[in-house]
């Protein structure tokens, strides 16, 4: 069975960047077996229908402003896959989760930086979902519950985001990682590694640091999808954790 995955994305410019966690993306299709589709949640698609992909072919959407001339002559033009959009779709409606179709919306940097990372051949069919922010941290693994049969299809799920993800507090000029970033990772590992869900459903409570850690939750809320598709085996492996600029967390989390 595929695992399903969260990965962090960072800032838009981490596809043009060398370091430990680029590197450590770069390799990771080396280390898995190819998948014959990807399913992705991106923090930056927030829609307040559950909203599934159904392009045949995606535009590269340069969702950012200020970086890198090169970053805007990027693209990835994976290609849509139909008939996974139609399971999902039907996957979702069995479960009680109500959903829409879009035709029109291209991949948003939350989607292909990490895809260009991972598989920069854009050879393998992606189909794009979005995150609804309203939605308690319930009803996203639920969300992710629902999509879990995927796994079985050699489909590859993946949630991009970040656990640490607070654009005011970035120390663009230091060195060292932030302690309160680390207190809160910290904690979070610890109960991913437990499954402990009730305390991640009410983390805003419990965490330390999470008000800092997460001010507003889209892109915590992938993390809880890839969790959720998790859930039979409910087994999760930290495979990567670093920070740039002192509190943005890169991790990788697996869910076997």
């Amino acid at each position: 069975m595929m695992p399903s995955y969260f990965f962090a994305h960072g800032a838009p410019s981490i596809v043009l960047e060398h370091n430990k966690y680029t590197d450590f993306v770069k390799n990771f299709a080396a280390s898995t077996p190819k998948p014959k589709a990807i399913v992705l949640f991106s923090a930056h698609w927030e829609q307040t229908s559950q909203s599934i992909s159904a392009v045949d072919t995606y535009e590269t959407i340069y969702d950012f402003s200020g970086f890198q001339d090169e970053l805007y002559q990027l693209t990835y033009p994976a290609k849509g896959e139909r008939s996974i959009t139609d399971h999902i779709h039907s996957l979702f409606s069995k479960h009680g989760i109500e959903s829409v179709l879009d035709e029109q919306r291209g991949l948003d940097h939350g989607a292909w930086a990490v895809l260009k990372l991972l598989y920069p051949d854009a050879d393998i069919p992606v189909v794009a979902l979005s995150v609804n922010r309203y939605l308690s941290n319930e009803q996203q693994y639920q969300i992710g519950k629902a999509l879990a049969e995927l796994r079985e299809q050699d489909v590859l799920i993946i949630g991009s985001g970040g656990t640490v993800h607070n654009l005011r507090r970035l120390n663009w000029q230091g060195e060292g990682n932030d302690e309160w970033a680390e207190s809160f990772d910290n904690w979070l590992q610890n109960k991913l590694k437990t499954w402990d869900v009730e305390a991640l459903f009410n983390y805003r409570e419990l965490a330390p640091y999470a008000a800092e850690a997460v001010p507003t939750n889209e892109h915590f809320i992938p993390l809880l999808l890839a969790m959720g598709a998790g859930d039979k085996n409910r087994q999760a492996e930290l495979l990567h954790q670093s920070y740039q600029f002192g509190n943005l967390s890169l991790s990788c989390w697996q869910f076997n």
